[in-house]
């Protein structure tokens, strides 16, 4: 499976240890950026997975910044894309499930590495549920029209 990450330099601690951990996990990661602890801003990365993840070139994409809330925003801006902010695992796997979300976010400075794995792991396995959640995502993609 191929998956999209990217954040600014508030994530970037954390997308690294997420990037080497889904590749020794067998993953096949496209990391878009940023590459190091210089400032830069988290539109550009969050688009970029964004875009990944909306022509179908990465099945899901994981988006980091320094709360979460700016990548995950911009992660959302990109026709297709269903991002949410991973606060917990039972919203990881919710967001799956009733969400069909396709892109997961993180708050670098509130999540150790640990959680997000966690997350991460949950967030890659949970199918969507479909059923009455299809029609509510129906409705979702209809916004986009």
């Amino acid at each position: 499976m191929k998956i999209a990450i990217g954040s600014d330099h508030g994530g970037y601690a954390l997308k690294e240890d997420l990037k080497g951990y889904l590749a020794n996990k067998g993953y096949d990661v496209v990391d878009v950026g940023t590459y190091s602890l210089d400032s830069c801003h988290y539109p550009e990365f969050g688009a970029k997975v964004g875009k990944l993840v909306a022509d179908g070139v990465c099945k899901f994409g994981i988006v980091v910044c320094t709360t979460g809330e700016g990548i995950v925003i911009t992660a959302n801006k990109i026709k297709g894309v269903r991002a949410g902010l991973a606060y917990n695992v039972e919203v990881s796997k919710l967001m799956r499930e009733h969400n069909d979300a396709n892109v997961i976010g993180f708050g670098a400075k509130f999540t150790t590495f640990e959680e997000a794995k966690e997350r991460v792991d949950v967030f890659l396995t949970t199918q969507f549920a479909g059923g009455r959640h299809a029609t509510r995502v129906q409705m979702i993609n209809d916004l986009e029209k």
